[in-house]
């Protein structure tokens, strides 16, 4: 696998910056530098910037409709399916794991549900950020529109490590080391 482009899901504007669904966002961010001036508007969709030769990216769709944004950028760029890391908020993972998988369903992720939609293929690789469990009593919406608690950040700060790890790993000696690397890991 040539990786060419990461694409990080989440919502955009204040009010969602720091919630549970934007951690692929943030992993964005990480790997750009988060306060970074090279992000560049495309078509209105999304954002997008370099880390090394890779293209990451951010729709500006918000989450569920993330795949209109990846397919016009994957078009214009000539970047396959094959050749992109997907990275997003994982509920029935538990807050601090990551994991790594070369393809499969959406697993009920809209925004992942919407880059399948769209490009037509679940040949897609996606990196998987835990942010649960979701407590009993609370609808999955309101907890992944939730901000981390203070003593959650300690975990979120090591998944993202090593989100950055998988990113860097995957561009470098593909795709079995990376997930040799991150899968192995406990949160």
């Amino acid at each position: 696998m040539a990786l060419k482009l990461v694409v990080g899901l989440g919502n955009p504007g204040p009010e969602y910056e720091r919630t549970r669904h934007n951690v692929g966002f943030r992993l964005a961010d990480r790997l750009v530098g988060e306060a970074d001036s090279s992000w560049r508007d495309f078509k209105g969709l999304g954002v997008a910037s370099k880390f090394g030769a890779l293209w990451v990216a951010k729709p500006m769709t918000y989450m569920n409709d993330s795949g209109r944004f990846v397919r016009a950028f994957a078009d214009y760029h000539g970047v396959a399916p094959s050749e992109m890391l997907v990275v997003f908020d994982e509920i029935s993972l538990p807050l601090g794991r990551v994991r790594l998988r070369p393809k499969g369903s959406a697993g009920g992720q809209r925004g992942m549900e919407s880059v399948i939609l769209h490009l037509g293929t679940q040949e897609i690789a996606r990196l998987r950020l835990g942010i649960g469990p979701q407590p009993e009593r609370v609808r999955a919406e309101d907890f992944v529109l939730a901000r981390f608690k203070p003593a959650e950040e300690d975990a979120l700060e090591s998944a993202l490590e090593r989100g950055v790890r998988a990113v860097k790993t995957l561009s470098e000696d593909g795709l079995d080391a990376a997930m040799n690397l991150v899968n192995a890991q406990a949160a």
